[in-house]
């Protein structure tokens, strides 16, 4: 589904549905009426149309895996089956409001130079991703000594279609390196009820979850 790197049919995607809904309600609030949006690695296309239903965006999703790409076009979304990268190339700049990257980037080959097409092609980009630096997943790494499974990072080392890791602070890092300008930052912990429950002190130790919008300074 979210990258070409692991085969979609080694990965049960149903797994993280909680951590890839949980937040679902914050993209769909950053998203702007009638926006044009593109949503990369869609998925069976839940948060397509919950924006499509709640914002009335024209819609556009990217997706690799076949049967996904399937259940979307039967849901009357605009889908196409396409590697992530491969689809921006041909895409003129700025020519969407709105970028989704939902748990996708840490699934990819090459996350920055995603990152970077995502915000020539779109106005804003909205990113989500597992925090790596959560106190649960240090806590397994240190006391227990293996690889972290959380609720967030469902999956063990040898079935994870992650193949790479990132911070909240490594996060923020790259956008001041990039000259990218973050205009919101939300941070969530998904609980064992697989509850969102918003984080505001201490994110990078707290939040097992979090969310960047953002742009490119202005020339």
């Amino acid at each position: 589904m979210k990258a070409h790197y692991v085969p979609p049919q080694q990965v049960d995607w149903s797994r993280s549905l909680p951590r890839d809904r949980a937040l679902d309600p914050s993209i769909v609030d950053l998203v702007p009426h009638r926006a044009k949006v593109l949503d990369l690695g869609c998925g069976n296309g839940d948060l397509l149309l919950r924006l499509k239903a709640e914002r009335g965006v024209d819609e556009r999703g990217v997706e690799l895996e076949p049967s996904a790409v399937a259940e979307c076009l039967s849901r009357g979304l605009s889908v196409i089956q396409a590697d992530l990268e491969e689809s921006l190339l041909d895409l003129r700049e700025e020519s969407y409001d709105v970028v989704v990257l939902n748990q996708v980037l840490l699934a990819t080959a090459r996350p920055l130079q995603l990152l970077t097409e995502a915000l020539r092609v779109g106005r804003r980009v909205l990113v989500s991703f597992p925090n790596f630096a959560y106190w649960r997943i240090r806590s397994q790494i240190l006391f227990r000594g293996r690889m972290p499974v959380t609720l967030t990072l469902p999956y063990l080392w040898y079935e994870t279609p992650n193949i790479r890791s990132a911070s909240v602070k490594d996060f923020r890092a790259l956008c001041e390196t990039k000259q990218w300008d973050v205009y919101t930052e939300l941070f969530v912990n998904l609980d064992r009820l697989e509850r969102a429950r918003p984080i505001t002190i201490w994110p990078n130790l707290r939040a097992s979850l979090a969310l960047f919008a953002l742009e490119r300074k202005a020339r």
